[in-house]
């Protein structure tokens, strides 16, 4: 047996630091579901998504967020694809939610942290992880514009409601969407997010080392004595983030379960009656409460891949968009 890679998914087949892999398995994914449908516009959000967070867009710097990283969003948006494939796949025709609502799912994934990137013009802010408690809101208001540009107008209210599916900006009882199809899509995205990030080979490394980092500058984590003035921090070091994080799983858990409708068991269909999401969520679970009884640090030993992804030239990108269709028509999804 091939022991897991930092850098893949839980199935240990797809790169989940790699756009072109993850751009495949989706477009597969969505081409075996829909056959008479084109997965150009899903490899175009692909290419807009990876030149964003490597800062080759215009109007934003690159994602300077090493936890809610590229790796980060690609690994939810494969979760995102699994779940809604596993959704078409257990109803009836008149019950799925179609080639054009999967695509807004994997477009919403895509860019559902996009509102930690700061805009070139922004003075203020020098670190995207200051946008924490906000950064729904802001992916949001770029959705409902980003939609626009792909010829997705009529989508884009909706898609600026079901991103909220992802953050606590706004309770999920209270998110507003078109129908039931929209919370269904919104249920899936927030669940992927949470079993996505928790099933990481490198979760508890990437939370005593990226995820502290990040929540001291967004507010919620103060380093030592410091925490008494600040009533938002709800963590005072890497090892009380650690320490606390089973008591965060079961908060998860609920949510996943009572609010977000159980959408996980979904997945159960597209990898043939087992949940590897879960799985792994549970073996990083006990194994950060064996940190926590023991307080010892040095158990956690996994090396996750880099922090940011490398550039590619403009070109490259233009060139996977014209041989899209080509490379769609021949994959094969590992199934």
């Amino acid at each position: 047996m091939v022991s897991r890679r930092s850098e893949y998914d839980v199935s240990n087949k797809i790169n989940t630091t790699d756009p072109d892999a993850v751009d495949s398995e989706v477009s597969c994914i969505f081409l075996l579901l829909y056959p008479d449908a084109s997965p150009d516009l899903l490899s175009r959000a692909f290419i807009d998504c990876a030149r964003l967070y490597r800062g080759e867009w215009p109007d934003y710097h690159g994602c300077d967020t090493s936890y809610h990283n590229l790796q980060h969003v690609l690994d939810v948006t494969l979760a995102m694809a699994r779940l809604m494939d596993g959704y078409e796949r257990g109803h009836e025709p008149a019950e799925r939610i179609g080639p054009r609502l999967f695509a807004l799912g994997i477009v919403t994934a895509l860019f559902h942290d996009i509102g930690y990137l700061r805009h070139r013009k922004d003075t203020r802010h020098r670190h995207g992880a200051e946008y924490t408690m906000r950064h729904v809101s802001r992916g949001a208001r770029f959705l409902e514009q980003y939609l626009v540009s792909i010829g997705m107008p009529d989508l884009a209210s909706a898609a600026a409601r079901i991103i909220h599916f992802t953050g606590y900006e706004i309770p999920v009882q209270r998110i507003q969407v078109p129908g039931p199809l929209f919370r269904t899509i919104g249920n899936m995205l927030g669940t992927a997010d949470i079993i996505a990030q928790m099933a990481d080979r490198c979760y508890l490394e990437k939370c005593r080392d990226r995820l502290y980092p990040e929540f001291v500058l967004g507010g919620l984590a103060s380093e030592g004595p410091a925490r008494a003035g600040n009533p938002s921090a709800l963590f005072d070091s890497p090892e009380d983030l650690l320490r606390k994080t089973p008591g965060f799983y079961r908060t998860a858990d609920a949510r996943l379960t009572d609010q977000l409708g159980a959408a996980y068991d979904l997945v159960k269909e597209h990898f043939g009656g087992h949940n590897p999401y879960l799985e792994e969520v549970a073996k990083n679970i006990r194994y950060a409460e064996r940190v926590a009884e023991t307080g010892d640090l040095k158990l956690l030993r996994r090396v996750p891949p880099p922090r940011y992804m490398h550039h590619t030239g403009q070109h490259v990108a233009q060139e996977a968009l014209r041989t899209a269709s080509d490379k769609r028509a021949t994959a094969v999804c590992p199934r």
